[in-house]
């Protein structure tokens, strides 16, 4: 890991390099976004700073970011005064174009655009705003995220959320999540707050890696199928036993797979 250093003196990135002893070429660089509802997260949870590590050991180069927080979910008016720090969308989005753009300009090889969850949903809105000033990514990863403005219903019972994460990832719940993080329903439904459902022509090679047991799959799992439409290029895997945030937790055998799947695609596997 090289630290991290803030981009255009606002936005914090975190870079890592490849380890020594990694065989071949880093290849591009992955911009990596983590999760957490666009109200929680940052660079030194597991979803973002031990799955960059364990990249780096795999021979990628890995960028993270520590991008502007919506407020909580409820604070509503309050939000401002209480956490003048924090903001809802467009700030997180704005700050990965920082981010991406300066990347960019340290990565001969180019870039890849990533997340997890809500992660992943940010690094599919900056694709598609990077589509539109034409400087694209070369790829993008997505790892159990969700996309839409609405969540789709989980069609089958055995793949919904269990336990604590039935309630809180309920279909209620998610939507309000969203809406917290757009702010307004007029906002909620552009395409660069929550791109599923949108026009996806011009998306790069694409891997989806889904959680089985999710009722965020459901959004996943129909935003690579909307890919695939659109004529990209998509690897789809969905993890049989897993629930939503495996990345979060190093010790599941599902981590690693995941993270070796995302490493050998990277690099072109």
């Amino acid at each position: 890991m090289s630290g991290t250093v803030p981009v255009g003196s606002v936005v914090p990135v975190r870079w890592y390099e490849p380890w020594p002893g990694s065989t071949g070429s880093p290849g591009p660089t992955l911009l990596w976004l983590h999760g957490g509802g666009f109200f929680r997260g940052g660079l030194d949870q597991p979803e973002a700073h031990d799955v960059a590590r364990s990249l780096a050991a795999r021979g990628v180069r890995v960028a993270t970011v520590d991008y502007r927080l919506a407020p909580p979910p409820g604070l509503g008016p309050a939000a401002r005064q209480l956490m003048p720090s924090r903001g809802r969308y467009p700030l997180a989005l704005e700050d990965v174009l920082s981010a991406y753009g300066e990347v960019g300009d340290r990565s001969s090889e180019g870039v890849i655009v990533g997340g997890a969850s809500a992660g992943a949903c940010l690094a599919a809105a900056a694709t598609l705003r990077t589509i539109d000033d034409g400087r694209p990514p070369i790829g993008a990863v997505f790892a159990y995220g969700f996309f839409h403005a609405a969540h789709p219903r989980v069609a089958e019972a055995h793949h919904r959320s269990r336990g604590h994460r039935g309630l809180s990832h309920a279909r209620w719940a998610l939507d309000a999540m969203n809406l917290n993080y757009a702010g307004s329903r007029s906002a909620l439904a552009d395409r660069l707050a929550f791109p599923g459902g949108h026009g996806l022509s011009g998306f790069p090679r694409t891997l989806v890696v889904n959680a089985e047991r999710d009722n965020m799959r459901a959004s996943g799992d129909l935003f690579a199928v909307e890919l695939a439409d659109a004529g990209v290029d998509v690897r789809h895997h969905v993890l049989p036993g897993t629930r939503h945030a495996f990345l979060n937790r190093p010790r599941l055998a599902a981590y690693a797979h995941a993270v070796s799947l995302v490493a050998a695609w990277t690099r072109g596997g």
